[in-house]
């Protein structure tokens, strides 16, 4: 088991980039392993079902929430299915499990608006009996979560970053490259679990001199966007080419997810510069439109009716009173215990590749075409 940081020791001159890490992750999973922090203990089949999900501030938390209610009817349970009012504040959605936990919650599902502002509500439930699930974003310093359900977020960083580099190659056989850096909001985990993993593919291109960061923001405190919100990162991106980019060429811009690729596509075009290759994540519609049309360069492939679909089978699991079946029980500290994940496969999609990736998507398909 080894920090997220320690990959980039081993890369070396981690202090250049100042990169931080809000959760431990190796390279080592043990495929088909479970296990819990304790015994599966089953409940009735009608039992209420608690969801706790953050702010819509992007499309796949939208769909999340309706898979969730209408998969967990289908299975027979009760839902609770609640989003936090505000994607600044951790406020309302700790009440909101708090209330979970009062009307008697066998499971809750928590997609974390702030993933270090939780322990004392998770570790309530446990109190009370409920078994708490980990969605998407791990859930920090607290015995209280008892297994993580998500894609394998280093493994999208990673891909995000090849794909920031065979972009820029395809313009241009020969570097050096500008790049501009981008990762989500401070208070999600999966911010510096997405930048590491793309940094491991970056940062020896830019110890090389191959990939220059023209503004020089390399820590990922300097490349947040609080919120997740597209505002910010268009703001930023607006200032940097102010700052940095009136004469100079900007080939690439890495960026967290689909909302703030298309931030940033907007704001090049807005300047009236050419678009650079830029990143993304979670196969929104309008970003695979851009796709298509050759202006946003990638997305990630993490489709949500899977992620929702492998939650709930967690939960008919734990009703059954059996353990659920995890496949990663080395890689997710969160501070205090490593916490047993299941870990879906990300795909990377590009104008390449966009037709088949999404043939089976019923929502996305025809947007290929």
């Amino acid at each position: 088991m080894r920090n997220i940081l320690a990959r980039g020791v081993a890369a070396g001159a981690v202090a250049l980039l100042a990169l931080t890490a809000c959760s431990t992750r190796s390279d080592d999973t043990s495929a088909g392993a479970s296990g819990s922090a304790a015994p599966a203990k089953g409940f009735a089949a009608d039992s209420l079902i608690g969801v706790a999900l953050p702010a819509k501030t992007s499309q796949n938390w939208v769909l999340a929430g309706d898979l969730f209610t209408n998969g967990l009817k289908e299975a027979g349970f009760k839902s609770d299915v609640q989003y936090a009012g505000s994607s600044t504040t951790v406020a309302d959605q700790q009440a909101q499990i708090s209330a979970m936990v009062t009307k008697g919650a066998k499971v809750i599902v928590v997609g974390a608006t702030d993933a270090a502002q939780l322990s004392t509500q998770v570790e309530a439930a446990k109190a009370a009996g409920a078994t708490v699930i980990a969605y998407d974003r791990l859930i920090k310093n607290t015995q209280g979560v008892d297994y993580y359900v998500a894609y394998d977020n280093f493994k999208v960083g990673e891909l995000q970053g090849q794909a920031l580099l065979d972009g820029m190659k395809a313009k241009k056989d020969k570097g050096p490259y500008n790049i501009e850096l981008f990762s989500g909001s401070s208070d999600d985990n999966n911010s510096a679990v997405f930048f590491d993993g793309a940094m491991s593919v970056l940062k020896p291109q830019i110890d090389s001199g191959d990939v220059k960061v023209g503004s020089g923001q390399t820590a990922i405190k300097q490349t947040a966007t609080d919120g997740w919100k597209a505002e910010n990162a268009q703001r930023r991106m607006d200032s940097l080419i102010t700052s940095t980019y009136t004469s100079k060429t900007l080939d690439g811009v890495l960026s967290p997810n689909d909302t703030l690729a298309r931030a940033i596509i907007t704001s090049v075009k807005g300047a009236g510069k050419p678009i650079p290759v830029v990143t993304g994540q979670d196969s929104e519609p309008e970003s695979v439109k851009s796709i298509v049309a050759g202006e946003q360069y990638s997305t990630i492939n993490k489709d949500t009716r899977n992620l929702v679909k492998q939650t709930i089978q967690m939960v008919k699991d734990l009703q059954a009173g059996k353990t659920p079946e995890v496949n990663d029980t080395k890689s997710y500290d969160n501070g205090v215990k490593v916490v047993p994940s299941f870990l879906l496969p990300p795909l990377i999609v590009t104008k390449a590749n966009v037709v088949e990736a999404y043939a089976n998507d019923p929502d996305l398909a025809p947007l290929t075409k």
